[in-house]
């Protein structure tokens, strides 16, 4: 596997990238909207920093609903890997999600809790 990006949920994507354009000096590679009030946006060169902010994100109703990180890992197969995770104990629900044709992807818990999201591109 190869480390891929870490996800951290935003209150405002604007402000956010401000921060990481300016200070930490990382470039956008792509921003889009995935509906819903849902934006997204990717930083960095070989591994990214991905932002999300909007209704799917941890800050709902003015609230925090949750630590808002994820780390995600690229994988040669999907099925494989919720096979490897339920053969050894880790929290999954098995659902494979296909926000766009070139990307499907499965969350799952680390022993502490943090998602982790592996990635197959087709």
């Amino acid at each position: 596997m190869q480390f891929c990006h870490v996800t951290l949920t935003v209150k405002d994507l604007d402000i956010s990238l401000q921060f990481y354009q300016s200070i930490v000096k990382l470039n956008i590679n792509k921003r889009l909207s995935v509906g819903a009030g849902i934006e997204i946006a990717l930083l960095g060169d070989v591994a990214e920093i991905e932002l999300i902010s909007g209704s799917m994100g941890i800050y709902r109703d003015g609230e925090s609903k949750g630590n808002g990180i994820s780390i995600g890992f690229l994988t040669e197969s999907l099925e494989d890997t919720i096979a490897l995770l339920r053969e050894k104990g880790y929290e999954t629900d098995g659902v494979i999600i296909s926000p766009n044709p070139s990307v499907s992807f499965v969350l799952a818990k680390d022993p502490d809790g943090y998602t982790i999201q592996f990635m197959e591109r087709t």
